[in-house]
């Protein structure tokens, strides 16, 4: 397919309704409202497609930025790629799913989210703390730095609540991350968690709730899925 007939495809896959459901979690026009079903169909057709993708997220129409995304090819994505789609992605869909799922499965992925956590701009760091989140769903634990990670988890403990929005959700995610994807950290992630407890997040007009972390951990050491890698965080 060229870009010119998927963005033909998004327009006749576009709902009135979703695009009102997005619009309200903080999508912006132009965005023709694609349910992600629909995307994958598209995705079907295209597969992996680097090229494709890059000309997808530079349309600046969510529903293409979000199909970049998936078609991304993690394996011919630069760093400037990468770095330039995190300054294009105007809303959470874009920077705490699309960037942080194609960054994650990129050897940089991990150099970068340590960058993006330490920025002062929302958007970004929260990002970043996605970013970290996916990358130990990936990694096996030998690969992982255990150390830095429990540092990162201490500095949670400490300072989440005075975060910013959005990144006091995604710092919220990344304890549950640990806490389920290292069988050697879960205690300590279960402890952060206990210790933070509810964390307060503003989700506009949504009826989406900030999950609790002891709760979501207990539950996957509950099905005895603690450690278990996944080969995509992409949904």
């Amino acid at each position: 397919m060229t870009i010119d007939e998927i963005m033909q495809a998004l327009e006749a896959f576009g709902n009135p309704s979703t695009k009102r459901t997005l619009m309200r979690h903080g999508a912006k026009d132009p965005l023709f409202g694609v349910k992600v079903a629909d995307l994958k169909k598209i995705l079907k057709k295209t597969k992996k497609n680097y090229a494709l993708s890059l000309a997808l997220y530079d349309t600046g129409n969510s529903d293409a930025m979000y199909l970049a995304g998936l078609m991304a090819d993690e394996k011919q994505m630069t760093k400037a790629d990468v770095q330039k789609w995190m300054a294009g992605a105007y809303w959470y869909y874009l920077s705490e799913y699309t960037v942080p799922w194609v960054a994650s499965e990129t050897p940089f992925g991990y150099e970068l989210a340590l960058e993006w956590i330490e920025s002062k701009e929302e958007i970004t760091a929260a990002c970043g703390w996605q970013t970290l989140s996916c990358w130990t769903a990936l990694k096996e634990d030998s690969d992982l730095d255990l150390e830095a990670l429990t540092q990162l988890l201490n500095r949670i403990r400490s300072s989440i609540h005075q975060a910013p929005n959005r990144v006091r959700l995604c710092m919220n995610a990344f304890v549950i991350a640990i806490g389920s994807n290292i069988i050697s950290l879960t205690d300590l992630a279960l402890d952060v968690a206990q210790e933070i407890g509810k964390v307060s997040v503003s989700r506009g007009d949504t009826a989406c709730k900030v999950p609790l972390a002891t709760t979501y951990i207990q539950k996957v050491i509950d099905k005895n899925r603690v450690g278990k890698k996944r080969k995509t965080c992409r949904c």
